[in-house]
């Protein structure tokens, strides 16, 4: 992996870009990757001279996790994190008895049925690197660090940026086709769009204490994603933060009542020594911070040529886990849906449905974090949120358990057909608008995904359904039909009824 201190300015920066990503935090990446992948060259900026020391997010959910997978990141990810069961404990100090109680995050068993991975418990710090390690290996991509945006013009043919160098405050000029601003809560970009937030940004305010101490021992196979104690003095949440025996210890201040003070080292390890119940525990505080509790969405998401994602776009407290996720997919739709365009696949109507299908999935995370009970909801209910409606997940059976429907997924279109299915291979030989693979599926594989026989499904690159069709449809009309809809979105409800057949 490459050191903070790996030269990132290229010997020779780049005057124009077809895509400039402005944050190189889970989001900028994200985006950077997605249309790194898809051939695209990207230009990521980060004014960070380095990535970030801190836990912040740990919870990687199902379908973010799937997205890592595909990418052939997954080991490398969890290679970081700790193994849990995803419930939440709640009792006196960790040392009492308690109750185990059911989260929004699939259990073990319950993912070994809905997916070819499980939610996974790793710290920000440890995946930001391993995704910045990943988008330098494409030659697609240029990543400058120690840069940051110091003005730009919105332009009918793109965008004319102003970079500058942080240490040394040069600057110069770059064009982009398309800006996408991952510049985080503080958007520097937003705020020069005159993009307002609208929602509680003050909702309350934590004080996290970073520390390392045996805690694992204690709690034994008690291994969970975090732990609630109510102790009268020590109220608070112990979470894990990654391999070796790393904590985050939070305590929420209601800002209506009471003012948050700033804890010595001294203080948080009482606190902590209380919240255990162990009274010699000598934990190594790392760090002691506050962070604010912010429930909001942009007014818009686009501006021109410029789109905002992640916290630029949608700001969502740590209830849930939902908010560096729904940053992840929210980019990688934005990021795919750029380089469709960009490639000449579909016309500009499709960066339409990036804000239409995303944001309801972010206004139901933004809402249900500034819900105290937020974070208790249970799988079922928001499992919707995360998968969003991609096709099901299916082992084949000719590859013992390690190749599911959802690996088969192309940066195109993927058709997915059972016999028999020539006819559906010819529509597909030569269909406009993006590449079209396709993979005909023994009758049992299909039978878990729903496609009956002689049938076929359609899926995007984010595994959402584009086309189904039954037995017995012409499939050069249905194809057309699928793609026309898909690439021109404004169209889409008249054309599906046009002949290709529904559900």
């Amino acid at each position: 992996m490459n050191s903070p201190t790996t030269p990132t300015h290229p010997q020779s920066p780049p005057a124009s870009t077809p895509v400039l990503v402005v944050g190189a935090g889970p989001a900028g990446l994200t985006a950077a990757i997605t249309l790194a992948r898809h051939g695209i060259e990207v230009l990521a900026v980060e004014r960070r001279p380095a990535p970030s020391g801190l836990p912040r997010a740990a919870s990687v959910s199902t379908r973010t996790m799937e997205l890592l997978r595909s990418w052939g990141l997954e080991q490398e990810i969890r290679a970081g994190g700790v193994e849990v069961e995803w419930k939440q404990w709640v009792g006196p100090t960790l040392a009492a008895t308690g109750d185990a109680h059911l989260t929004s995050f699939p259990t073990r068993e319950q993912s070994a049925v809905l997916s070819p991975t499980a939610p996974a418990s790793v710290p920000q710090d440890h995946l930001e690197p391993v995704l910045l390690d990943h988008l330098r290996s494409f030659g697609s991509a240029r990543v400058e660090i120690g840069t940051e945006v110091a003005g730009l013009d919105n332009r009918s043919d793109g965008v004319d940026v102003t970079l500058r160098d942080v240490e040394s405050r040069e600057t110069r000029s770059v064009h982009a086709r398309f800006l996408v601003a991952a510049d985080g809560a503080r958007s520097t970009v937003r705020a020069a769009l005159g993009i307002a937030m609208r929602g509680p940004g003050r909702l309350s305010q934590a004080i996290g204490t970073e520390f390392r101490a045996p805690l694992w021992e204690l709690l034994g196979d008690r291994r969970f994603c975090i732990y609630a104690v109510t102790h009268p003095e020590a109220a608070g949440v112990f979470v894990p933060a990654g391999r070796g025996d790393r904590w985050v210890y939070g305590v929420e201040h209601d800002l209506a009542r009471q003012s948050v003070s700033s804890l010595t080292k001294e203080q948080a390890a009482r606190l902590i020594r209380l919240g255990s119940g162990l009274a010699d525990l000598e934990p190594r505080i790392e760090r002691i911070g506050t962070f604010t509790f912010a429930a909001q969405l942009a007014d818009r998401w686009r501006d021109g040529a410029v789109f905002l994602t992640g916290d630029a776009a949608h700001q969502i407290t740590p209830r849930g886990g939902t908010g560096m996720n729904t940053a992840i997919q929210s980019a990688h739709d934005l990021g795919w849906k750029l380089a469709w365009v960009l490639h000449g696949w579909t016309g500009p109507q499709l960066l339409d449905t990036y804000e239409t299908e995303r944001r309801p999935v972010a206004a139901h995370n933004v809402a249900r974090s500034a819900d105290p009970l937020g974070g208790t909801r249970l799988a079922a209910q928001e499992l919707p949120a995360d998968l969003g409606g991609r096709i099901p997940h299916v082992w084949l059976p000719s590859h013992a358990h390690t190749v599911s429907t959802l690996d088969l997924l192309e940066p195109g279109l993927t058709l997915f057909t059972t016999h028999p299915s020539a006819s559906w291979q010819r529509a597909a030989t030569t269909p406009s608008g993006p590449p079209l693979v396709v993979h005909d599926l023994d009758a049992i594989t299909a039978r878990g995904m729903g496609i009956p026989h002689g049938g076929a499904l359609l899926a995007r690159p984010d595994g959402s359904t584009a086309g189904w069709w039954p037995a017995g449809t012409e499939p050069g009309t249905a194809l057309r039909h699928a793609i026309q809809a898909l690439v021109t979105p404004a169209e889409t409800a008249d054309r599906l009824a046009e002949g290709a057949g529904s559900r």
